[in-house]
């Protein structure tokens, strides 16, 4: 496991209630409420929290890939994340699906920029090997 040389940031938030619950962050920044998937509740669930940080950040690397390529990344790139939450054999587990969008660019050069961003988003680095994960360009 690699260890940090540096700290660039930390995020802290505050959660009480579980799935139920809120989280809020030091800063002020984030204050939401949680509810279980598929719940009636007015929240938002761990899974949605994850597909959205993960896309975001996945964009991010996208970019550093695509200014060393000296490339322009599309304007409207977009990453659709599919976090699934489920079971097997009574256990929980994750799964996850990013459906990268960069329009204008050739197939080959797009496949080269996904698959690049998976290699140093550190979301990728986190998630890659522990659960499934399928990256497609659309």
């Amino acid at each position: 496991m690699a260890q940090l040389e540096k700290v660039l940031y930390t995020g802290k938030t505050h959660t009480t209630g579980g799935r139920d619950g809120a989280s809020h962050s030091d800063d002020g920044r984030l204050d939401i409420a949680l509810s279980a998937p598929g719940s009636k509740g007015a929240g938002t669930n761990p899974e949605q929290l994850l597909a959205a940080g993960w896309s975001a950040c996945f964009i991010g690397a996208m970019g550093l890939a695509a200014a060393k390529l000296k490339i322009a990344l599309p304007a409207d790139t977009a990453v659709d994340a599919e976090v699934d939450l489920g079971t097997t054999a009574g256990a929980y587990f994750l799964q996850a699906r990013l459906n990268v969008s960069l329009p204008g660019l050739d197939r080959e050069v797009a496949q080269t920029l996904a698959d690049a961003a998976h290699q140093t988003c550190p979301y990728s680095k986190a998630l890659r090997g522990n659960i499934d994960i399928v990256i497609t360009v659309v």
